[in-house]
């Protein structure tokens, strides 16, 4: 029944969908997390650019950023991100646009943490002397990432999905490959299903782990 499989390296491509969602989650959390403390900074000039990157980024399809990276970056600026290879080219190129993308939303999921941290916390770390970012980094980010847990892994979840998008540049991940079965084989169906079985294993797990993990470090107020 599922002999059409043969030749094909599903493991793989999906093994792919995998570094990608690791290294371009990691990546959207720093850069979120950078983002949300520019846009609660007392100086004007980093709320702007913050609030700035967030509505542009948020309100451009992930398709154009990744096409911007390949062919903007790569063809017109001749930024290869240290690669000689095309294909790890386009893998980082990949991560790149996809961190861009995604830490508008991490950043956004954070801010809505901040904001449920009470205000008293952060007056009563100035008045003992710390600077601002002394009290974002050791007093408002550690509640703000426990109270967030939960959208953050929605956000992982839509970039695992999102990762798909790379196909649009080269990268070899779940869906190029998909992709390539649909035009070589006949059984669409059975590919379908394959593919979108492969996503619920990565999806599912992530999703109920995290939301355990976030009802377990919920901070009770």
């Amino acid at each position: 029944m599922f002999d059409f499989l043969e030749g094909y390296d599903v493991l793989g491509a999906f093994w792919m969908t995998v570094k990608l969602t690791a290294l371009s989650g990691l990546g959207s959390l720093v850069w979120g997390t950078l983002l949300a403390g520019m846009r609660v900074s007392p100086v004007p000039l980093m709320r702007g650019f913050g609030t700035a990157y967030v509505n542009i980024v948020r309100n451009i399809p992930l398709t154009v950023i990744i096409l911007f990276c390949s062919a903007g970056l790569a063809d017109v600026f001749g930024v290869t991100l240290g690669a000689d290879d095309f294909k790890i080219q386009g893998f980082r190129l990949a991560v790149l646009g996809l961190v861009a993308y995604t830490a508008a939303f991490v950043c956004e999921a954070l801010r809505s943490g901040i904001n449920t941290v009470p205000m008293g916390q952060a007056e009563a770390a100035r008045a003992i002397g710390l600077s601002f970012t002394q009290t974002l980094t050791l007093v408002i980010l550690p509640q703000a990432f426990r109270a967030v847990i939960g959208p953050l892994a929605n956000v992982l979840i839509a970039l695992t999905k999102n990762t798909t998008v790379a196909a649009a540049i080269g990268v070899a991940e779940a869906a190029y490959l998909m992709k390539t079965m649909i035009e070589n084989e006949a059984q669409t169906l059975l590919i379908g299903v394959v593919f979108a079985f492969g996503f619920v294993v990565l999806t599912l797990p992530t999703g109920l782990f995290l939301g355990w993990l976030g009802k377990r470090l919920a901070v009770k107020r």
